[in-house]
């Protein structure tokens, strides 16, 4: 059976659609508690400032959340780690749109650095809280589903179950017939994963997780937090110093992860 792709720029805006939805929601929250000072002001005054505020953080903070999820990939960093930088650099910029809309319409210029600082601690305290907000929505969406067996830390998960008699992984029928049957990789790529056959690739939307559960008898391992590669489309291995690199067909390459390389080695990968 042939699942059709959703059309990705549908499935962004309405991604966008929530997503502000969810800041003006928090905005009026804040709207109703007033903090910082503001619940001297009149509530329409406190509601357009903390709703623009909310808009405003997300245009900063948005970007930040993507970089994480590129940048991750490549760096093969801590992913908290990478929430904290992102969320100390995002706060700089959200910082100046505060103190400017405190004092730039009344014709006044920035404040000196030391209220900079202060006032960079309190966005920071709100940022972050907003920032958990998104994580949370996020994680939830990715949970593993009920009653899921854990794996060991650090061990990738593996997908050489074999599959039942007369019937093929469920994953390979979401595949549009010209990619053929023959998997060699799946790519994860923001909320959708990228399947690589011998014959090209597509998108197809669901999570990493998911798609790698629907492998049965596909001999496979997850080799990067964004990779998956199967065991018989491993041609050669690519040493950049401590990193390696699992060369496919078509010139196609799958980074691992250094806690996966002593994994891979036990299986004889490399």
């Amino acid at each position: 059976m042939e699942q059709a792709l959703p059309n990705p720029r549908r499935q962004f805006w309405r991604k966008l659609v929530i997503d502000l939805a969810v800041m003006i929601a928090i905005g009026v929250v804040l709207a109703l508690i007033g903090p910082f000072g503001t619940f001297q002001t009149s509530f329409p005054t406190r509601l357009a400032y903390w709703v623009g505020l909310g808009l405003a953080g997300y245009a900063c903070y948005r970007p930040m959340g993507w970089a994480v999820e590129r940048v991750g990939q490549g760096l093969d960093l801590p992913v908290w780690l990478l929430w904290v930088f992102a969320c100390l650099s995002a706060t700089v910029p959200m910082t100046l749109v505060v103190a400017g809309i405190d004092r730039l319409p009344r014709g006044l210029p920035l404040p000196g650095f030391n209220t900079l600082a202060t006032t960079y601690g309190y966005v920071l305290v709100v940022g972050d809280m907003v920032t958990v907000v998104f994580f949370l929505i996020e994680r939830a969406k990715t949970a593993p589903a009920p009653g899921a067996a854990p794996r060991p830390r650090g061990a990738p998960p593996a997908t050489a179950a074999p599959a039942p008699a007369a019937s093929q992984p469920r994953f390979l029928d979401r595949l549009p017939p010209h990619l053929g049957t023959d998997l060699i990789a799946l790519e994860m790529e923001d909320h959708y994963v990228r399947a690589h056959t011998v014959l090209g690739s597509e998108l197809v939307l669901m999570r990493l997780r998911d798609a790698m559960a629907e492998l049965d008898g596909i001999e496979g391992q997850q080799v990067h937090r964004s990779w998956w590669v199967a065991r018989h489309a491993v041609e050669d291995v690519r040493r950049d110093g401590r990193n390696l690199r699992l060369v496919l067909p078509g010139g196609l390459e799958a980074p691992v992860a250094r806690a996966n390389a002593a994994v891979l080695k036990e299986l004889g990968w490399i």
